[in-house]
């Protein structure tokens, strides 16, 4: 994103994620462009703790990333038996018993749930690289906007594993269960045309026009009221699991309460 006039202090820089928030826009940043912003556990916390520290101001969230790629995803040595300094090897942890992997994974897997709240809007920017772990926290967001040189991949799956940072469920909500497949099996490339095609990004621009793009749709949605925003993103989430006659109920639900809210009867 643009920068402004004057960054405002950062409210956490660490471990490759750096948040700073301007009034009601944060920004996310991946920050080790040396080593592609791979991704660590260290790394999931500070996301994590990133989404707690999110003043109330905050209506729009934007995750970017330094340097060429986005996220060449999970971070190699955590494949090595030494792993990470401080942490339990991913070795260690398939060693341990059924309850403390799936606690473990939870937990990294909290690191990608924050973007969704019904109360923000979230939107990546995502440029080069976005692989496995890096895919999946692009998927993480409400939207995407990429630069012409992107290359999504899902690589888990070439490596014997399995998408497991919560990137399943969207990519199969926005390509569909085929395609999803396919491009989880063969951990093929996804470049920018296709995604736009296919719904993964809601718009491609060259790679210098990346932040003024985001920008201008964040923008666009601060210049909706809040409440109704808020209420938009709840009805579209819930489609995806109600049938049409409960989805109307919904509708008409949201609707009432924006009705009484705007003629000042609301609770």
């Amino acid at each position: 994103m643009a920068s402004p006039a004057h960054d405002p202090d950062p409210a956490l820089d660490q471990d490759g994620v750096r948040l700073t928030v301007d009034d009601a826009i944060a920004t996310v940043t991946l920050t080790n462009p040396a080593k592609r912003n791979a991704q660590s556990p260290a790394l999931w916390r500070a996301l994590t703790e990133a989404g707690r520290l999110l003043p109330g101001s905050v209506r729009a969230v934007v995750l970017r990333a330094e340097g060429k790629s986005f996220s060449a995803g999970l971070d190699r040595q955590a494949f090595t038996p030494e792993g990470f300094d401080g942490e339990p090897s991913f070795i260690d942890l398939a060693r341990g018993g059924d309850a403390e992997l799936d606690a473990t994974i939870a937990e990294y897997q909290e690191a990608f749930t924050w973007w969704r709240r019904s109360d923000l809007v979230s939107v990546a920017a995502v440029q080069g690289h976005a692989i496995g772990a890096g895919f999946q926290l692009a998927l993480a967001c409400d939207l995407r906007v990429v630069a012409d040189d992107v290359q999504f991949a899902m690589r888990e799956t070439s490596l014997g594993l399995v998408p497991d940072l919560t990137g399943t469920h969207p990519l199969v909500s926005l390509v569909g269960y085929a395609r999803a497949l396919e491009i989880c099996a063969t951990g093929r490339f996804v470049a920018a045309e296709e995604a736009v095609s296919t719904g993964l990004a809601n718009l491609a621009v060259p790679a210098d026009q990346l932040d003024p793009a985001v920008h201008d749709l964040v923008a666009a949605i601060l210049a909706a009221p809040r409440d109704a925003v808020v209420e938009t993103k709840a009805l579209l989430q819930g489609a995806r699991t109600r049938d049409y006659e409960a989805q109307r109920t919904a509708e008409r639900a949201a609707q009432g309460r924006r009705l009484r809210d705007l003629a000042g009867l609301g609770e």
